[in-house]
């Protein structure tokens, strides 16, 4: 008996369960992938119109439409389709700067029995050829060049790191390139000496680290001059992170290294008013088997720093040296960092913390 009773409820759940399905919307794609194939880049803008029916037997209503990312813009039947009718779902994609495959997806949700539906473009676009403007974007004058920030990136201290930086010239006439203001570890070469109109070159640029009396990344700005004149803008930065390598330290070298210890690398000051200036003295001693040397210590913004009592230190050595916070008009919780190079193989760029809450 109890047999039956379950059976007769399961199919009359069942029935129940058909009847909701049947009287619900429900959404039927034509297709739900549509391949673009191969396209140019300067073609401009694609677009697909994925058609749907309402197969159920209420209204169907888009709720979202959703792409993968901003590359696709979709559009879609907003108003409520009937059972019967048919609706759309617009996919437009741009392959501005978006060379190579693509395979993006769009998600569309609606209050359809199939609730959600994935649908995906797929293509290939064909690289436009770049123009003088894309590969010289910058200009200084009617001197074009790839760049105005020549990065060395990481030069480490005993060596000399060349690159290049690529020029073109859009003028008319000779364009002889100069450089003024260049510090005497960076050597900076036009080839050609003089561009012709309409010639491309590059500039050489050799970093000596050797002569770099400074750690850490440095910046310099260095003034370009065409033809011994001065246009606006005529500054390009010189970057450079200086560091020591210690990547060739044999097992042995590295066990009698430096070590340096913080007693503690954060500290916190609380609440402070706006135009007090607050201190903090940071402990730090030499654990190593050979002597540490303080190569540079420098602040973010509102921190200053003083020189420690030792800047270097034979092993079970101690020193110190002060942090000093000023609001400077700063409102609510602020941080900053004082960052320590030192010949330390395993800690060359430690990372300290300060903060306080500024009150009125």
């Amino acid at each position: 008996m109890k047999r039956i009773f379950l059976t007769l409820l399961l199919g009359l759940l069942t029935i129940c369960v058909t009847n909701a399905q049947q009287k619900s919307a429900a959404i039927s794609f034509e297709k739900e992938t549509h391949d673009f194939g191969k396209f140019k880049e300067d073609q401009g803008t694609v677009e697909y119109k994925f058609v749907f029916t309402n197969t159920g037997e209420s209204p169907l209503i888009i709720n979202s439409v959703k792409a993968s990312c901003g590359c696709t813009s979709p559009s879609w039947t907003e108003k409520p389709i009937m059972p019967g009718e048919k609706g759309f779902v617009n996919a437009v994609f741009d392959p501005k700067n978006r060379p190579g495959d693509f395979n993006k997806s769009i998600t569309v949700e609606s209050n359809a029995i199939n609730s959600r539906i994935t649908l995906r473009i797929t293509g290939e676009v064909i690289a436009r050829e770049k123009t003088v403007e894309d590969i010289y974007p910058k200009t200084i004058g009617e001197l074009r060049l790839e760049t105005t920030h020549f990065s060395f990136v990481t030069v480490y201290v005993n060596t000399v790191k060349k690159d290049t930086l690529k020029i073109f010239n859009s003028s008319k006439t000779d364009m002889k390139v100069t450089f003024e203001n260049a510090p005497s570890y960076l050597k900076l070469t036009p080839v050609p000496a003089v561009l012709k109109p309409g010639e491309k070159g590059y500039i050489i640029g050799e970093y000596d680290a050797k002569r770099v009396n400074d750690w850490d990344f440095i910046t310099d700005k260095v003034k370009v001059l065409i033809n011994d004149q001065s246009p606006n803008n005529s500054v390009i930065t010189i970057s450079a992170n200086v560091k020591e390598d210690f990547s060739n330290f044999t097992p042995e070298q590295l066990k009698n290294a430096p070590k340096i210890e913080f007693d503690k690398t954060s500290h916190e000051f609380g609440k402070i008013k706006g135009d007090e200036k607050v201190e903090h003295l940071f402990k730090f001693k030499n654990t190593g088997k050979s002597d540490l040397i303080i190569r540079k210590i420098k602040s973010t913004c509102g921190c200053t720093t003083v020189e420690p009592e030792k800047t270097t230190l034979k092993p079970g050595e101690s020193s110190s040296f002060k942090a000093i916070f000023s609001p400077g008009g700063r409102k609510g919780v602020q941080r900053k960092s004082i960052y320590v190079i030192t010949n330390d193989p395993g800690n060359s760029n430690i990372r300290l913390m300060i903060s306080a809450e500024i009150i009125e």
